[in-house]
């Protein structure tokens, strides 16, 4: 898999003190022209997740990451002399949900937000964290509909759409797969991955985009859309939303006899989906998927201090979690201050910042330059690494 700078962090995290990135200071010694009133305030990260609906599983990963990554920062000393804070808010992967949580942070006098899962819930948070004047350190959202609204204070860790598309058709390509069948729920970030992914394998040399079939979440018989797609033959069928269904879709095609390849999108990389589609129909299913815990070499010791805060093990976005509140220490520290436009301009200037996915610079349009996309396969009731795609 793609190296990672890791083994600062793993001897870190065995002492319970990862809290810097392999030489890069994070922790801040006061300063920064604030008042001692607001030194005695402690520094707020907002984190809107799915804590209620279908996606609800996510949301304790990410959240008990960035609370064991606070928890090491305070332990030595905080930020710029101050304590951080971690405020959470549930988004239900709703839209309506999330702007209502967006604002019950804002409310709250959060300093940066380092929350969003899914992307339909995310994209209308931008405009009020924008207007509130709080940069958003976003961990797993990742429709690229986020990067097209160039908004200066939205900075993404995790890859894109557009590179998860690419890794898709990569893959297929791999398989030596004809005929394609793509399948979304019609969120912005499900759309989106399928659309980009139809329009590669439309390339000359592609592979036939034998139909692209939308269906509607939350349902429990998708048997129609099945009929659908299996008319057309396909050899691959890749679902692109999120876990609930696919793991249902992934069930209700093997029963409909269907014998070929079945890959689902990062949103469907969960225990759950594995438990939802039953272990027969799950086994050999791939997944597109940036890096999880279990596929991060040199990651065991920062395993080890997650599993003992919480007697249980990190799963999908854990990572992605904790590293977007190291990040916005980084920034504060540099920035010398809280203040949103100091910590925007901090951000966009971090290079080599070490993190699970490797050395940090951002692109101009505030991403990854490369989205770490690897292919998962499900082995044993688990996902595993099947190939990085180097």
């Amino acid at each position: 898999m793609r190296a990672t700078p890791l083994k600062c962090f793993t001897s870190l995290a065995v002492l319970g003190l990862m809290v810097t990135g392999c030489g890069q200071g994070l922790l801040g010694d006061g300063g920064g022209g604030q008042t001692a009133a607001a030194k005695d305030e402690p520094i707020v990260l907002g984190m809107l997740i799915p804590q209620s609906g279908s996606e609800a599983a996510i949301g304790p990963y990410m959240s008990n990451a960035a609370q064991l990554a606070i928890d090491e920062i305070n332990a030595k000393g905080g930020v710029l002399g101050r304590k951080l804070e971690l405020r959470t808010a549930d988004d239900a992967c709703d839209a309506q949900s999330a702007a209502a949580g967006a604002n019950k942070l804002v409310t709250e006098g959060v300093d940066v937000s380092v929350g969003g899962y899914c992307s339909g819930a995310t994209l209308p948070t931008l405009p009020i964290f924008g207007k509130a004047g709080i940069p958003m350190i976003i961990p797993a959202a990742n429709s690229q509909e986020l990067v097209d609204q160039k908004l200066k204070h939205v900075f993404l860790i995790n890859g894109t759409g557009s590179q998860q598309a690419a890794a898709a058709e990569k893959w297929i390509a791999k398989q030596g797969s004809k005929s394609v069948a793509l399948m979304h729920d019609n969120t912005s970030y499900s759309k989106d991955i399928a659309l980009r992914t139809q329009a590669l394998l439309e390339a000359p040399d592609g592979a036939e985009a034998a139909i692209t079939e939308a269906v509607t979440p939350k349902e429990s018989d998708y048997s129609a859309n099945i009929t659908n797609v299996l008319a057309k033959k396909p050899d691959f069928v890749y679902w692109t939303g999120y876990f609930q269904e696919g793991g249902l879709i992934a069930r209700q095609l093997r029963q409909a006899g269907y014998k070929g390849s079945i890959m689902v999108g990062d949103g469907s990389v969960s225990p759950k989906l594995i438990e939802i589609a039953g272990d027969e129909a799950a086994e050999g299913l791939y997944a597109t998927m940036t890096q999880t815990p279990d596929t991060l070499e040199g990651a065991e010791g920062w395993i080890e201090a997650y599993k003992k805060k919480y007697s249980s093990e990190p799963g999908p976005y854990s990572n992605q979690a904790y590293d977007a509140v190291r990040l916005a220490a980084e920034a504060i520290t540099k920035a010398g201050a809280t203040d949103g436009d100091k910590v925007i301009a901090a951000l966009e200037a971090i290079d080599g910042f070490s993190m699970f996915s490797g050395p940090l610079k951002f692109t101009p349009e505030h991403t990854l330059a490369n989205g770490g996309f690897q292919i998962l396969v499900v082995k044993d009731d688990k996902f595993a690494l099947q190939d990085a795609l180097q």
